[in-house]
């Protein structure tokens, strides 16, 4: 499981990045891969999206990806 404090949320989607898997891949650790928005490590809260058609929570959100989000970014 990927450590939390690893973890960079997009200011854009939210979606939850691992920083170490960015690094082992050589890409950006300040663009989101998903929407290309940018990526900060100020988020709080914790969502992992398993059916994003199915969970309310989701929709609320404009989430259209099954993945790990933070619930606010600044």
């Amino acid at each position: 499981m990927t450590d939390v404090k690893n973890l960079l949320a997009c200011r854009n989607c939210k979606m939850l990045t691992d920083s170490e898997a960015l690094k082992a891949a050589k890409v950006s650790l300040t663009e989101c891969p998903q929407c290309r928005g940018q990526l900060t490590k100020d988020w709080q809260g914790y969502l992992a999206v398993v059916d994003f058609e199915k969970s309310e929570i989701a929709k609320t959100m404009g989430i259209s990806k099954n993945g790990k989000y933070a619930l606010k970014v600044r």
